[in-house]
């Protein structure tokens, strides 16, 4: 044999030899020995301390689903117990995540071009820490590789890179700590028995604008427990596979069912970028006992209401610096016994938060306004959950407006009830608001109803950003229709009567109790046309009306041709200066005061008849007490002269001017209160001349 050949003979078993000890080598060698290095190497890759503690070991499996030369190249398959990884710099606890074992297969191939690569990582006994610290700062970005700016002396990153194509793990522990959200909870996170596709989650009708098809698959179910900007919180649900948090693309899927308090909030859709939560495409029902209890969970400022649910579609855009948006958009459910519908929109961005939007009910019930201004009884305030009650020997709501809640952030809503439900005393037809919350101040302009085939418009300003709360009202009633009013007297049966009324008010505190203790303002009323009697205070649920009115008119129907009262109140203490009824057969005075601080009456009805008719009673009567328990009553005293001049229709020098305001004619006939408020003019012009 030549001499060349046997050189590349032996070259070639030298080769193959090496080859053999080499695969010898790692088949026998320990490699528990070279855990100092590798740990070393890792934590440089990945900028944190990576350490196993236990076993480490080495098999060769071939690739299932490579073609061609990669094919006949094995895997390295590495197996370890006890591995932990250490928390960033600056963050506690200080492991992030322990493992009691993990198995990784490693393409080769890729270590040529400084790349880890790993096609599959298989997780037992996961545990794992994530942390966002107050300034904003988080645990779960990692930096690996890259320059890392500066100038050439500036210290470079790992040249390294890491790519995983598929993690697994039987189960894994979550605790999720966040100082910007309050947060502190707990979740458990387990394989699902198979994929569940979005689309079978989210069903055919979704709201959802993803794409279904785009999105991966729910892989694996979770439980969550502990708290949630301060309130308890537990809930379930599904996600999608660990490999589609790191998309910057793909939606990654979430459906989830959770529950804080008396409040359960259920969402199926899609997030984009999870691990920085850049936004957000959901389904989303909101219940509960009360809107206000969202904002715990939302951070948005709603009122107190009774028992809620409400079903739409929330859209969300992430700016963590700037701001972000919120909408939530065709929503429909009900509050109370009232359908709610409508689309909002919360916007983080400027110097406040910002609600927007408009709501529309077709039907309202009225008394699911009640909470809004802590009128609602008791009962209603504990199944809220509210410790607050209300005084039994109080009428007025001394509930608390939450001014500080006010400041939280503004608002620009419009609302519309297209009719009303209420009891036969609150012939309400429809509503409409405009409300601007602005700096912790409340402005409803205009609050309009539709009353009894008329209109009652107020303005009401509401200034929280004061201590003690001031407020102001005004009201304009026009056109109140009678028999609208009281429909069940057919002898109001297409009456042309009518009720025009002005009200001005000023005031401060903070509940409805103490703003009309200590308000100021005036309120002028006329009834022009009409009737009266107890069987209409009968249906009134009036008491003492019903009372007084069998005193002087026994039971029959008698009509009043108008009613005028001009009160003004000073410091919560109202003081007509006309309080007048006008009959057919009686002029009937009413003197006196009421206290809205103490919520008393001291008041004094006095008749004068009319013509030959004889009043069966011939003395005053009166109505004292509080307005829980009035007490009304007949006068001791002197009789009352048949027509004595000492009942007169008014006294003050300046009624007159303001009652004037409220007369229109109706139905093109002379207007009956005109007379009446010429005889005011009349008898205080009288009584100043005499003065003189």
């Amino acid at each position: 044999m030549k001499r060349a050949p046997k050189i590349g003979i032996g070259i070639l078993g030298g080769l193959v030899a090496v080859v053999l000890i080499l695969v010898a080598f790692v088949l026998l060698f320990d490699f528990n020995r070279i855990k100092p290095w590798l740990n070393a190497q890792v934590s440089e890759a990945i900028g944190r301390d990576f350490a196993i503690s236990g076993d480490l070991g080495l098999d060769w499996d071939r690739p299932e689903h490579e073609q061609g030369l990669a094919a006949w190249i094995p895997w390295p398959h590495v197996h370890a117990q006890d591995i932990t990884l250490a928390n960033a710099q600056g963050f506690e606890p200080e492991t992030m995540a322990r493992v009691a074992r993990v198995d990784a297969w490693l393409a080769p191939l890729g270590l040529f071009s400084k790349e880890i690569s790993l096609p599959r990582i298989a997780f037992a006994g996961a545990d794992a820490t994530l942390v966002r610290q107050a300034d904003g700062r988080d645990n779960w970005t990692f930096d690996i590789g890259g320059d890392t700016g500066g100038d050439d002396n500036a210290s470079q990153g790992s040249a390294w890179s890491v790519d995983i194509d598929e993690i697994a793990f039987d189960k894994g522990t979550v605790h999720y700590r966040d100082a910007t959200l309050d947060a502190n909870i707990d979740l458990t996170v387990k394989p699902l028995d198979k994929a569940v596709p979005f689309a079978q989650v989210t069903g055919d009708d979704s709201a959802v604008e993803t794409d279904a098809a785009a999105v991966r698959d729910y892989v694996f179910g979770w439980d969550i427990d502990g708290r949630y900007r301060g309130a308890p919180l537990s809930g379930q649900g599904k996600i999608g596979g660990v490999l589609a948090l790191k998309s910057e693309t793909t939606p990654f899927p979430v459906q989830a069912d959770v529950r804080s308090g008396s409040t359960r909030v259920q969402v199926a859709g899609t997030i984009s970028q999870p691990l920085n939560f850049g936004g957000a495409d959901l389904d989303v029902a909101f219940s509960g006992a009360s809107l206000d209890n969202l904002q715990r969970l939302t951070g948005v400022t709603l009122p107190p209401t009774p028992a809620y649910a409400t079903r739409g579609h929330l859209s969300a855009e992430i700016n963590h610096v700037e701001g972000s948006t919120f909408a939530y958009r065709n929503f429909s459910g009900h509050i109370g016994d009232s359908d709610i519908h409508g689309s909002l929109r919360f916007d983080e961005r400027g110097e406040r938060p910002k609600l927007t939007g408009e709501l529309k009910s077709k039907q309202l019930r009225f008394a699911d306004l009640a909470p809004l201004i802590g009128a609602d009884s008791n009962e209603h305030k504990a199944e809220r959950g509210e410790s607050t009650r209300q005084p039994t020997d109080k009428v007025l709501p001394v509930e608390t407006f939450d001014t500080d809640s006010w400041a939280a952030m503004d608002a620009d809503v419009k609302f519309t009830a297209e009719s009303i439900q209420h009891g036969d005393t609150l012939p309400l037809n429809d509503l409409y608001t405009h409300l601007v919350l602005d700096n912790g101040e409340i402005l409803l302009d205009p609050l309009r109803f539709g009353v009894a085939k008329g209109e009652l418009n107020t303005t009401v300003r509401l200034e929280g950003n004061k201590s003690p709360l001031a407020a102001r009202a005004d009201l304009h009633a026009r056109r109140l229709q009678l028999d609208e009013i009281v429909p069940e007297v057919e002898a109001l049966d297409g009456s042309l009567g009518q009720i025009n009324a002005d009200a001005s008010f000023t005031g401060t505190g903070n509940s409805v109790a103490a703003l009309l203790g200590g308000a100021n303002g005036r309120l002028t009323v006329l009834i022009d046309r009409g009737a009266i009697s107890r069987n209409l205070m009968e249906l009134a649920g009036l008491n003492v009306g019903n009372y007084v009115v069998g005193k002087l008119f026994g039971d029959e129907l008698v009509r009043i041709n108008c009613a005028a009262a001009d009160i003004p109140v000073d410091q919560g203490l109202a003081t007509p200066t006309v309080f007048v009824f006008d009959t057919e057969n009686a002029i009937v005075n009413i003197t006196g005061d009421i206290d809205f601080g103490p919520e008393t009456l001291d008041l004094t009805i006095t008749p004068k008849s009319k013509g030959p008719r004889l009043f069966t009673l011939r003395s005053p009567l009166y109505v004292r007490g509080t307005f829980a328990d009035p007490s009304p009553g007949v006068k001791a005293g002197p009789l009352l002269a048949r027509g004595a001049a000492a009942v007169a229709l008014g006294v003050a020098a300046t009624p007159a001017a303001s009652l004037l305001a409220l007369v229109s004619p109706t139905g093109g006939e002379e207007n009956q209160c005109g007379p009446v408020i010429e005889r005011i003019r009349s008898a205080s012009e009288k009584t100043d001349s005499d003065a003189g």
